[in-house]
């Protein structure tokens, strides 16, 4: 970790903290740009995010030096824009901001100093509200704050985010989804479920548009909408829905499972190692399996009469879990569908279809 200097603040001058915005006394030696407001702080945000953006903020942050003519101007201020407009780091800002929120509130305290940079790339990047490119940053910085409780903040970004999506007649489809999700999720933070029906009743017809309606990125909306009739004690509905979400993925993992089988034959074949992948990121797995996992609690804790419901969606783990290596979870959700499936008198098709993907996961977890 970068050592940091007490400050001498020339007088008239504030500087804030990067991490709660209180007077600083101190700046990161490495950049000499960034400030806190003591070693508490300055450790939060190394650890989260600093570390890997560091130098990268130096540009961003150093003022604008004096040109002696309009076309030295002009360069510069189209060099810094690209550097302001730096994707790869807007993107890993954001991600790590996703990646936090999905695995849980218990990552707090490491998820507030990475919203703070966010949220710096995102005014430095930007060239003003009007510009589109920067509406699907608006809307995940407004859905994290609403993910930590925050939700004047979250509505703050939000209601930007709408306002461009509004004066701009160039957005997709899959654009106007995002912006109805988040706020769908808003409302739904704010507990308003009539605003927050009609916003994700929206969100799933433009991702029915962009992507269609049987689509992993669509079945977000599905999921949120059954969330909201589940509360409201509308079960048949929400259990409509919870369906249609888990025949989604099931038929997903299906696609990507047999894509891994077919692999797996051709390695024996040719000698090629393949690795195995569920073409999802990081923050998507993780978003899958909370998913399906809080659907399988529901499933679990209800008077379902339907254990092949539950079935399904044991299975769809078993297979992401297994193809993203996690042997140990996939052996678990296995043995509880084996269990399940031999209590319930599902079949003999059934249990050997279980018992073939307890095989293939044990012949790999303890090759020969």
């Amino acid at each position: 970790m970068n050592v940091i200097y007490p400050l001498a603040v020339p007088k008239g001058r504030r500087l804030c903290c990067e991490v709660c915005e209180a007077p600083a006394e101190r700046v990161c030696a490495a950049c000499t740009v960034t400030y806190y407001c003591g070693v508490v702080h300055q450790r939060a945000d190394w650890r989260s995010i600093h570390e890997k953006i560091c130098q990268l903020l130096i540009p961003l942050r150093t003022s604008m030096p004096f040109y002696n003519s309009e076309e030295e101007r002009q360069h510069g201020l189209q060099q810094l824009q690209q550097r302001q407009m730096s994707s790869a780091v807007i993107k890993f800002c954001l991600h790590k901001l996703k990646l936090f929120l999905i695995l849980g509130r218990q990552k707090k305290k490491k998820t507030e100093p990475i919203l703070i940079e966010g949220q710096v790339f995102l005014r430095v990047g930007s060239t003003g509200l009007a510009d589109i490119h920067m509406v699907a940053n608006l809307f995940m910085l407004g859905v994290f704050w609403a993910g930590l409780g925050r939700i004047i903040q979250a509505e703050e970004y939000l209601l930007q985010a709408q306002w461009t999506v509004l004066k701009s007649t160039d957005c997709s489809n899959a654009t106007h989804s995002l912006l109805h999700r988040n706020l769908g999720l808003l409302y739904m933070a704010k507990k308003n479920y009539e605003e927050a029906r009609y916003h994700l009743a929206n969100d799933i017809y433009f991702a029915s548009c962009a992507f269609g309606t049987e689509d992993i990125r669509t079945s977000g909306g599905y999921f949120h909408l059954a969330n909201i009739f589940y509360i409201l004690n509308k079960m048949d509905l929400a259990d409509t829905l919870y369906t249609k979400v888990s025949d989604i993925w099931n038929k997903y993992m299906n696609e990507q499972y047999k894509l891994f089988l077919q692999n797996e034959a051709q390695q024996d074949l040719l000698g090629k190692r393949f690795e195995k992948d569920t073409s999802l990121d990081e923050a998507q797995e993780a978003e899958a399996i909370r998913i399906l996992t809080s659907i399988l609690n529901i499933r679990e804790s209800t008077s379902d009469e339907a254990p092949e419901k539950i079935i399904i969606l044991l299975k769809t783990l078993v297979m992401l879990y297994h193809l993203m290596l996690n042997y140990s979870k996939a052996k678990e959700y296995a043995a509880r569908a084996l269990h399940l499936a031999k209590e319930q008198l599902l079949g003999v098709s059934e249990e050997n279809t279980i018992q073939e993907l307890i095989r293939v996961i044990s012949s790999e977890d303890h090759p020969m």
